[in-house]
């Protein structure tokens, strides 16, 4: 797939700040109104959604998590939960783009040093985004980390290759982590264009068709050592995992309620009823109102349990973060992401069969709601998710600490 440095990286010019829940989100639903228009195009073309990712920086939206003393919105993980669901609605795979960004910067927020949050969020705020390294291409799990750092002559040089790389094109700085020469683990931050970084668009999955979440190739990158943060150990309380993972139950959550209005649209304006119903229109079949009741019940209890686990979220102090209060925080999204995993796959088969076989047709793109839910919802399985819940209550273990939890 083609693209340019220019319409990839055009959001760096300038960038406003948002500091109101109304502005950002008001900002949201004009980037998903943009993103709507052709989603289901692109999806078909494997067309990148680059100009209302454009528009998504430009607008502010990038910096709305970053500390106001920094220069951003400071706004709450509710606005931030908010944003993503209102435009994973309209087009998941924009959503799930700058998904790593905004867990970079929760990581900048937990594990920087003054001197590296004061300059990185200031390249935030003007508009800039982080991209995603991705973990190992070829390793056992996730965690597993084969990428080196060593030193040649005076400079410091990062090698290895990633995959899962959402968000790492369309980045201006690439983030990953690698070993250092004493074998502890450094997250590097990669400012583009850099000499030995190469992005490969060789993502093939069946949904989330335009994130390009491939590989990423590093051939002695020079990594300037400012910008280098270790890694901290295992069991040290944090919010990383907890915020990533509302992230990633909103876009589920957008996914589901896209799909929702998009089946409710087609019952009404497409769909043929039933022989048996014995009514002129689909939308008056009985039967299918029911369903779609109680679909739509489970989507409005997904949705609850999200803004429930962002609001713990927001009531949390990180300066007194104790192990305690992570477990809780990752046990609340954990709920929220078991409910908001099961209605975004349940919505986005329903749609079909309520819309029948007609709904399959091509050139109606349906089918993309079920190809997103069901790639999407696969980042980290939800049976994990209620392994964490159960150990949690009935024998008060608290989760392991990543980002996946």
């Amino acid at each position: 797939m083609s693209y340019t440095q220019e319409s990839v990286w055009q959001a760096c010019d300038t960038a406003q700040v948002l500091t109101t829940e109304q502005q950002a989100l008001e900002a949201a639903h004009t980037v998903a109104a943009l993103a709507i228009t052709e989603a289901a195009h692109r999806d078909r073309e494997r067309i990148y959604p680059l100009e209302a990712l454009a528009l998504f920086s430009r607008s502010g939206l990038g910096s709305i998590s970053v500390p106001r003393e920094f220069g951003g919105g400071g706004l709450s993980y509710r606005t931030v939960a908010d944003v993503f669901r209102i435009i994973s609605a309209a087009d998941p795979s924009l959503g799930q783009i700058p998904q790593n960004h905004f867990g970079i910067i929760q990581y900048l927020r937990d594990e920087g040093t003054l001197k590296q949050q004061k300059a990185l969020f200031a390249k935030v705020v003007a508009g800039q985004r982080f991209g995603n390294g991705g973990p190992e291409k070829n390793t056992r799990h996730t965690r597993e980390i084969a990428a080196r750092l060593h030193r040649h002559g005076d400079a410091l040089r990062l090698t290895g290759e990633k995959f899962y790389s959402t968000g790492a094109l369309f980045a201006h700085i690439v983030v990953t982590t690698a070993l250092d020469e004493q074998g502890k683990a450094q997250m590097a931050f990669i400012a583009r264009p850099a000499e030995g970084l190469n992005i490969v668009d060789d993502w093939s999955g069946m949904g989330q068709r335009t994130t390009a979440s491939g590989t990423v190739h590093l051939q002695g990158v020079e990594v300037d050592p400012r910008w280098l943060i270790a890694v901290p150990p295992t069991d040290k309380p944090s919010l990383r995992g907890p915020v990533s993972q509302l992230i990633q139950a909103a876009i589920d959550a957008g996914i589901a309620r896209g799909a929702f209005d998009e089946g409710c649209r087609f019952i009404r304006e497409q769909s043929r009823p039933w022989i048996d119903a014995g009514v002129e229109r689909n939308a008056d079949d009985g039967q299918l109102q029911a369903d779609v009741g109680r679909v739509y019940v489970e989507l409005k209890a997904a949705e609850a349990l999200l803004r429930r686990a962002a609001t713990l979220l927001d009531g949390i102090d990180a300066t007194q973060l104790d192990a305690a209060t992570a477990a809780r925080a990752s046990i609340a999204v954990a709920e929220a992401k078991v409910l908001t995993t099961t209605i975004a796959l349940k919505a986005s088969e329903k749609l079909l069969e309520w819309g029948g076989s007609r709904a399959t047709l091509a050139k109606h793109g349906l089918d993309r709601h079920w190809r997103n839910a069901r790639t999407h919802t696969l980042h980290d399985p939800v049976r994990w998710k209620y392994h964490a819940i159960g150990h949690y209550y009935l024998n008060g273990v608290y989760p392991l600490r990543h980002a996946w939890i």
